[in-house]
């Protein structure tokens, strides 16, 4: 289960990313756009306002997301589904999946497939988290390897669920795309609070899977030996904690005539 509260609670940090990506998409009119994983709306409004004249569409699997999304003040339409099984209309021209693909077992496959259903020309947008051997999920996965969490939690977590930008180019540049691929790592320094930041930042996502199988007293414990180990990797300075967070990014521009439409 997602918590829209938790997963907002650092969103500027979070937006960033989204909006360093969309700088690169440099589609005008494009017919229709849609938002894949877009969680609880707010930056597949910012779509909207770039582009006023285009069919805006969100996607997620979460119905708590969909549900804040939809209390939005916008005209984009958003649906719950599963990226996995969408497919784009003829008539999209810019796809973004902002934070979503790490999630979705061989999405690599996945992205093949939307290049070759998008219109010639179109644009195909996403970024992930590059940041599985930081010190913050290497702590995670050492806590779940513990006995009293290594049968239930441990084969939940990911060592490693996305490519690098080389590998994500050379795997769409074959599908015909041309291919800007870049990593940034941002160091987002996070107020310190009576928790530690970063296990609050990890609330929002990494321990979504933790929390959905624990019962209450479980995840209290859990996150308990959790912060002890980040406040180890992630000391407070001067009041905040810096947070180093890899990022590796994509924008694929698709089919033969795509060199024309430039």
């Amino acid at each position: 289960m997602w918590d829209p509260t938790s997963y907002l609670r650092y969103d500027d940090e979070r937006s960033r990313p989204f909006h360093d990506l969309l700088a690169r998409v440099g589609a005008e009119r494009p017919r229709a756009v849609v938002d894949l994983g877009c969680g609880p709306g707010t930056l597949t409004a910012a779509l909207a306002r770039r582009w006023p004249d285009a069919r805006i569409a969100g996607l997620d699997s979460s119905p708590e997301m969909i549900d804040r999304a939809r209390t939005l003040d916008t005209p984009v339409d958003f649906a719950l589904g599963d990226v996995a099984d969408w497919h784009p209309a003829p008539d999209v021209d810019v796809l973004v999946a902002n934070a979503v693909l790490q999630w979705v077992p061989d999405h690599p496959a996945l992205l093949r497939r939307w290049a070759g259903e998008l219109p010639a020309g179109g644009w195909l947008a996403f970024q992930v988290p590059g940041n599985f051997a930081a010190p913050a999920h290497r702590a995670l996965r050492a806590v779940a390897a513990g006995p009293r969490w290594a049968d239930t939690v441990r084969p939940l977590l990911r060592e490693d669920p996305v490519d690098d930008p080389v590998g994500y180019a050379t795997s769409l540049a074959a599908a015909g795309c041309a291919v800007d691929a870049w990593e940034t790592t941002y160091l987002h320094r996070l107020p310190a609070a009576a928790e530690h930041p970063v296990l609050n930042w990890l609330d929002g996502t990494a321990l979504r899977p933790v929390r959905a199988v624990l019962d209450d007293t479980g995840y209290a414990d859990f996150r308990a030996a959790l912060g002890i180990r980040l406040a180890r990797a992630y000391p407070v300075r001067q009041g905040q904690v810096y947070f180093p967070f890899r990022r590796i990014f994509v924008v694929a521009r698709t089919g033969a005539r795509a060199e024309e439409k430039q």
